[in-house]
């Protein structure tokens, strides 16, 4: 996500919740994304690759409530991260999103989105002899819907992860994201909240050592505990999962 802090930054680098899939090939068909939307409202899905890697689905589209939509990742590596857009409208030929908004665009194309959103994070590897991928969710740059990643078809240990709770409606006040309406949209980290160095781990914070919980994570935390919920969170809940065929990414589960 982009935003005036740097929690991305940190996150991208150190921030999400790794669960690792290995096996030794993938069916012909390869692996499947789907992005399922469970949520009574029309989402509009976000997908911004890491440096280096192709645009998936344009980045972004529309998702009606209790549909989906699935396509292939790359065949040899892909990485980057998924977040639903929420009270997007067109008026004026300007699209816009009251929550992780790309710059305006609905196809984002490789942008970033602005924060409140829950981000899900994905690390696809393909290999001859080996393939493998980490997935997870964090909450380090605030949540606006729950979100769970379920992988299908694998063997062993394949947990879902991610966040089910509905936090628009336990956010502490200061950390609400608010419409024109009143209606809450988004719950912010309290690095958006405040921007201070220490709550954002920049700076002299920028390291395990000094960047910390606080009262705002831990709000996260207790809510989703198998989720990122700042810059160097270092949750020990961590799963080997073999040969899925697909990873699902849930909005509203």
């Amino acid at each position: 996500m982009t935003s005036p802090s740097s929690s991305l930054s940190i996150f991208v680098a150190t921030s999400f919740l790794l669960v690792t899939v290995s096996h030794a090939a993938y069916t012909h068909s390869g692996l499947i994304l789907t992005l399922v939307n469970n949520c009574p409202f029309t989402v509009w899905p976000a997908i911004q690759p890491n440096a280096g890697h192709p645009v998936l689905e344009r980045g972004g589209f529309a998702l009606p409530t209790l549909t989906h939509r699935s396509f292939q990742a790359p065949a040899q590596h892909w990485s980057g991260r998924i977040w639903a857009r929420t009270g997007c409208t067109y008026s004026n030929n300007h699209f816009t999103c009251a929550t992780g908004d790309c710059g305006g665009r609905l196809e984002c194309n490789g942008a970033g989105g602005k924060p409140p959103a829950t981000l899900a994070q994905f690390s696809l590897h393909h290999g001859h002899n080996l393939a493998f991928s980490s997935y997870g969710v964090s909450l380090v740059d605030g949540y606006n819907v729950g979100l769970t990643v379920t992988p299908h078809e694998g063997k062993g240990v394949c947990p879902v992860v991610g966040c089910r709770a509905d936090l628009l409606a336990t956010c502490p006040e200061e950390l609400k994201l608010k419409s024109p309406a009143g209606h809450v949209v988004g719950c912010k980290s309290g690095c958006e909240a405040f921007g201070t160095d220490e709550l954002c781990c920049r700076n002299h914070y920028n390291n395990p050592q000094t960047c910390r919980a606080s009262n705002y994570s831990e709000y996260f935390k207790h809510a989703c505990p198998a989720t990122f919920t700042y810059a160097h969170d270092t949750p020990s809940l961590m799963h080997d999962c073999s040969s899925p065929r697909e990873l699902k990414v849930i909005f509203c589960h």
